[in-house]
């Protein structure tokens, strides 16, 4: 019986293959005809074409379809209009909610998430709730400066146009731009602001007023009540800076003049509330009437760390935003529109300017706690919104390492010396001051110093060197200053200014599907799109009503910031600019390595009115 063949089995001979396929290879090379049959030549060939065809379409279309991809994410179309995602553009009634994290930059959430962890005793993985909803980076220059201020970064975000430091809501031509908050009261949208800080202060300034320079807040105070070009247009305000809305003849007033604008503000409708008492009887925002005035504070609401020992005279960011938020939304049950908020967490700025790390972990704590309320009510609501948070700028140039001497150093740094702080540089200056004032014998002076330090801040082993700093009065670096720095070294917490840096912030948002066009690397004025674009405002409408204001005037008298031209354009923007100031083209090296004196204390002040 013959011997069946594998079924894998070759069906010619090895040499007969070998033979056959060297035929195959030298026709190949040399294009002569091998002993196949014409037809076999011919699909061989157009096999081949066919192959080369298929992967030239291939590599087009993977080219093709990558461009379109980075295109799409990159979050603008050519035509400037956001791309929306997979889901499309919102439709219908819907909120937004914007968040400010006022000088808070990466390393601010870097050193909070650690704080956290150890003063609650939690493991490596819990993070913030910030940590959750981070959506991408935004560019921060200004267009006089690659390090902005507040100023010309809310305007990028109110506006969506670059402008000058010190610029509210103006552009460089000194023509007022329309804002979101603006367009959307003109919408029919209910419009709010929520701040730690002086309400007349940059951010909330941006949104509801238009000054050529941010010291103007005497007449930003004016705009947010309504002696505005297109009358009231903010139905809630909540926060500090009742100083400026008191006439100077009134014990507590920061402004120039006699103007009671508290008055002005109730004849035109307003119901003002001035304290706790007053926050509370709202009953979580269930028993508000519109327009609202919250002014809860002279100047600034106190940092979080010295506000939670005097919970009974202020409320936190979180408890103004939950009743802010309450208050919109049944204000708009009825509406076919829904509402705007701006929420800033101001006074994380604020220590970043004072180089006071337990200050600033605070109040990102008190910032990501209104966060979570903001998402919470989102939720829970039945009307669709969203929620974008970024940063105006970093403070502070921030840095969770610090070389304290000239030896290499240990890779470390100790939040446990920040959890044993109950006070902030700020607070303990004051105390510090009061006594000094009082306190004549300078034995005693550095024994109440040394006490001071430990209850304020935790630290029981200052040196007589700091001690001395703090009581000498002659000492051109501010006692606040000084504090800050006796925590941070031995937290090992660095500071690279007291000023500004130009580092990337992050931007947030509720959803990657309600910000899908925020992901990525985006300049700020893009932020400021977004929004626009999300609640369908025509914001250049709005700059055109106010371009047409050119001569508009309150029919009160203009506040005393220097005599006004009543014939000149747009003399309701306040003083012309100083010739000191840039507004456009950066600046250039000046030989500013060189260390310069301290000067006039002044100069080292980060108070009312500061610029920051």
């Amino acid at each position: 019986m013959p011997q069946e063949e594998p079924l894998l089995a070759p069906r010619v001979s090895s040499e007969q293959s070998s033979i056959r396929n060297a035929e195959e290879e030298d026709a190949l090379l040399t294009g002569e005809r091998t002993s196949r049959s014409e037809r076999q030549r011919g699909w061989g060939f157009w096999r081949e074409v066919g192959l080369f065809a298929w992967a030239l379409i291939a590599t087009a279309a993977v080219i093709v379809i990558a461009v379109i991809y980075q295109h799409e994410s990159s979050g603008v179309q050519s035509d400037g209009k956001h791309s929306w995602g997979p889901g499309g553009k919102p439709t219908g009634k819907r909120n937004l909610v914007f968040m400010v994290s006022d000088g808070m930059g990466p390393t601010s959430l870097s050193m909070t998430r650690s704080f956290k962890q150890l003063t609650q005793g939690l493991p490596a993985d819990e993070v913030l709730v910030l940590d959750k909803h981070i959506l991408g980076t935004s560019r921060t220059r200004s267009s006089s400066s690659l390090v902005t201020d507040s100023a010309a970064g809310a305007t990028a975000f109110s506006c969506g146009f670059k402008s000058y430091n010190g610029a509210i809501s103006v552009l460089p031509d000194h023509s007022p731009c329309g804002t979101v908050l603006e367009a959307a009261s003109l919408a029919g949208y209910k419009t709010g602001l929520v701040v730690t800080t002086r309400i007349t202060d940059a951010t909330p300034a941006c949104f509801a007023s238009h000054v050529n320079l941010r010291q103007y807040e005497d007449r930003i105070a004016e705009q947010e009540i309504g002696e505005h070009p297109l009358g009231r247009v903010v139905d809630l305000i909540m926060g500090g800076g009742r100083c400026h809305f008191l006439p100077n003849t009134t014990d507590g007033s920061c402004r120039a003049d006699d103007r009671d604008l508290l008055a002005i503000a109730q004849e035109k409708g307003f119901n003002y509330l001035n304290d706790r008492k007053a926050f509370d009887s709202l009953n979580g925002g269930a028993e508000a009437k519109l327009p609202l005035l919250g002014l809860f504070a002279d100047k600034d609401i106190p940092y979080e760390i010295d506000r939670r020992t005097q919970n009974d005279v202020y409320p936190s960011l979180e408890e103004m935003s939950r009743a802010a938020l309450k208050i919109l939304s049944e204000a708009t049950a009825d509406s076919e529109q829904g509402f705007f908020l701006m929420i800033e967490g101001s006074r994380i700025d604020h220590a970043g300017h004072g180089n006071d790390p337990a200050a600033q972990v605070n109040e990102v704590l008190a910032y990501d706690k209104a966060f979570a309320a903001v998402l919470e009510f989102l939720d829970k609501d039945s009307t669709p919104g969203v929620l974008v948070g970024t940063s105006d700028h970093e403070t502070g140039g921030l840095a969770v390492a610090r070389q304290l001497h000239v030896t290499y150093p240990e890779y470390l740094w100790l939040p446990g010396v920040l959890a044993n702080a109950s006070h902030s540089a700020e607070y303990a200056a004051n105390e510090l001051q009061n006594h000094l004032g009082q306190e004549p014998d300078d034995a005693a002076r550095q024994a109440y110093t040394r006490e001071l330090l430990k209850k304020a801040l935790g630290v029981e082993d200052a040196t007589q060197e700091e001690v001395d700093a703090l009581v000498d009065t002659e000492n051109p670096i501010p006692p606040a200053f000084v504090f800050a720095d006796i925590i941070s070294r031995r937290a090992q917490v660095g500071w690279s200014t007291h000023g500004h840096s130009g580092v990337d912030v992050n931007i947030y948002a509720s959803s990657t599907k309600d910000a899908w066009a925020l992901q990525g690397n985006h300049e700020n004025t893009e932020v400021g799109t977004f929004l626009a674009n999300y609640l369908d405002l025509d914001i250049d409408a709005v700059t055109k009503r106010l371009e047409d204001s050119k001569f508009w005037s309150s029919s009160s008298p203009p506040s005393t910031q220097g005599e006004i031209d009543e014939n000149k354009s747009f003399n309701w923007l306040g003083d012309p600019l100083g010739e000191d100031v840039r507004i456009e083209d950066l600046d250039s090296y000046h030989g500013d390595f060189k260390k310069r004196s301290l000067g006039g204390i002044e100069e080292l002040e980060c108070g009312c009115g500061a610029v920051h």
